[in-house]
């Protein structure tokens, strides 16, 4: 276990603000700071950060929270001592020699070298005698040797051993090989999970290869096989190549969709240029491409498929401060062919006259109606107005709505008319659906004002949500739990394990903060942690309420196992029901 006396070092020098306004862009409002979660999709920001007293962060719409670290483990998908570590590398701390790794963290290091050792195994395999169809073909595809060697391109050899028989001659388990995915288990032991094909090493923004892509020599298979998700990778989470683009200087990228095509726009001299691993855009990439840059020019392949791609990645940078072009690939399947059809003088006047998103999701409900016909051009302006609807700009909107007036000759003030009657309608459903995500589990209150709390009206799993952000609130009224209440009465596995952090702090007289809390805790169970915080801050809690809540949790209406599987709407009405069969007899 770390030391809380250097976790508190780190604290002082990780402030939440900074860390987090890193990746996400915060706002402030009075005493708290808002953004656009980077967990989840929304439009309307709900992740909120709380910088006075308890540092935490807290989403209310996917209900994700913490602590400065639980923030590093959620964004980096890192363990919690891979978290501290990342932290203290930034604030310059070194790390207690008395940090334990736990074994995730140890299975991700052996799998890191083991990804390493069979790149250069690839790579070999490549330059060597076993790899001449393989130069052959990434000859015929235009790249160069440079190119290849920057790329660390590799060739798998068509065997079923090659490369475990070489992982095992270095030391590493087949337990490891699996881990990694670079082998696959069958009747008779494992086996090369590539063969026969070109393969692409995946690298994370740090250099470590984390994965492989592997393009088929033969009709055998897919075209294109990518690792699966291991300890060190998730191709949701990762781009292609943004190790080499992030560092490329202008805050805009370009987004491609496979791997050869990013390798020819590298040669090209677009160095800025990305790709997804083998599906659509995510909600994640999206986000990480958000992070560096502040416009992305979207160069997918000209047919339906890539058209289709690019609307879905429009919607998702819609959701984000990122603004969008997309390249009208004429006369070519994609980057790499019309580059070497037109050479890239051509390309770049693409990106320069790239459609805006806007005006490319016009295009598209133009293509889906038939505007030579009444019917279609009013089919047309619906779907118009409803697009117009999701824009939050009033110049962007006004601008649009007056040139497709002027292009249909329709009256400019009834399009407008029907927009604004749909953004109404949408933000009303908004409305409800942010004050459902709001509710708290405790008893609405007016700001500063007590609960009045009777046991008779409230669940065991509603007292015991109460009882813990009391005692976050109020750490000395501890003194009076212990000969009262033990983490056995509760009915919610998680609500035991956070009341069991908190008290072993509070049993050392240490403040319950929540970055001492996240070593203990999982980050799911962060997460329920600040909500209670978030949900309780304008509640003054008083020491009477304390039996009243110690009252509650004790009086179970039913087992602690079917309780556990519970709700804490489901806990507070079965607790209410059975109270009230108990009050009648």
């Amino acid at each position: 276990m770390i030391p809380e006396s250097f976790i508190e070092r780190l604290k002082d020098a990780s402030d939440i603000e900074e860390t987090i306004s890193s990746y996400v862009p915060l706002k402030r409002f009075g005493r708290l700071l808002k953004g656009l979660c980077p967990f989840h999709s929304e439009k309307t920001p709900s992740f909120t950060v709380y910088t006075d007293g308890q540092q935490h962060f807290y989403c209310f719409g996917c209900q994700k929270g913490g602590d400065v670290i639980t923030f590093i483990r959620e964004i980096e998908n890192l363990e919690y001592v891979e978290a501290v570590r990342l932290l203290a590398q930034r604030a310059g701390l070194p790390m207690p020699e008395d940090a334990a790794d736990d074994g995730t963290s140890r299975l991700k290091a052996r799998v890191l070298e083991l990804n390493r050792t069979a790149a250069r195994f690839f790579h070999q395999c490549l330059i060597d005698e076993r790899g001449k169809d393989a130069r052959v073909y990434l000859a015929g595809r235009g790249l160069s040797r440079r190119t290849v060697r920057n790329f660390g391109l590799g060739f798998a050899p068509d065997s079923w051993d090659a490369l475990t028989g070489h992982l095992a001659s270095k030391g590493f388990t087949q337990e490891e090989m699996l881990a990694a995915a670079v082998a696959s288990q069958g009747r008779r032991g494992i086996y090369d999970q590539f063969r026969g094909r070109v393969i692409f090493p995946i690298l994370d923004l740090r250099g470590n290869v984390v994965g492989f892509g592997g393009r088929a020599m033969s009709d055998r298979g897919p075209k294109y096989l990518n690792s699966g998700d291991t300890p060190v990778f998730k191709k949701s989470r990762h781009l292609y190549a943004l190790n080499f683009a992030k560092d490329d200087g202008p805050d805009k990228l370009l987004l491609a969709e496979g791997y050869m095509d990013v390798i020819a726009l590298h040669q090209a001299g677009f160095t800025n240029a990305v790709a997804t691993l083998g599906t659509a855009l995510t909600a994640d990439q999206a986000r990480l491409i958000s992070q560096y840059a502040k416009s992305v020019a979207i160069a997918y392949d000209s047919y339906g498929a890539g058209q289709n791609a690019a609307r879905r990645a429009i919607n998702l940078f819609s959701q984000l401060e990122v603004q969008v072009s997309v390249l009208d690939i004429q006369g070519a399947k994609d980057p790499d062919d019309y580059i070497k059809a037109f050479g890239a003088h051509r390309f770049q006047n693409l990106i320069d006259s790239g459609k805006s998103a806007l005006s490319f999701e016009i295009d598209k409900l133009k293509s889906a109606r038939d505007m030579e016909t009444p019917e279609g051009k009013t089919a047309f302006l619906n779907d118009f107005c409803r697009l117009m609807a999701t824009i939050s700009s009033d110049i962007q909107r006004d601008v649009y709505l007056s040139e497709i007036a002027r292009e249909l000759e329709v009256d400019k003030e009834r399009l407008k008319t029907t927009t604004e009657a749909i953004r109404k309608k949408r933000a009303g459903t908004a409305k409800r659906r942010q004050a459902h995500n709001l509710k708290p589990f405790v008893q609405d209150n007016p700001a500063g004002k007590s609960p009045m709390v009777k046991p008779e009206e409230l669940g065991s799993a509603v007292a015991e949500r109460s009882l813990i952000a009391m005692l976050m609130q109020n750490p000395d009224y501890y003194d009076d739990i212990p000969s009262k209440l033990t983490d056995e009465d509760f009915v919610s596995s998680d609500h035991a394990a956070i009341f069991r952090a908190i008290c072993a702090q509070l049993e050392h007289h240490r403040i319950p903060d929540p970055i001492y809390l996240s070593a203990y805790l999982s980050t799911a169970q962060m997460g329920i942690l600040s909500q209670m915080l978030a949900t309780g801050k304008e509640v003054a809690y008083k020491r009477e309420q304390l039996d009243e809540f110690i009252q509650a949790i004790k009086q179970k209406p039913t087992s602690r196992e079917e309780m556990a599987q519970l709700s804490p709407q489901e806990a507070y009405q079965r607790a209410l029901e059975s109270r009230k069969r108990r009050s009648s007899t």
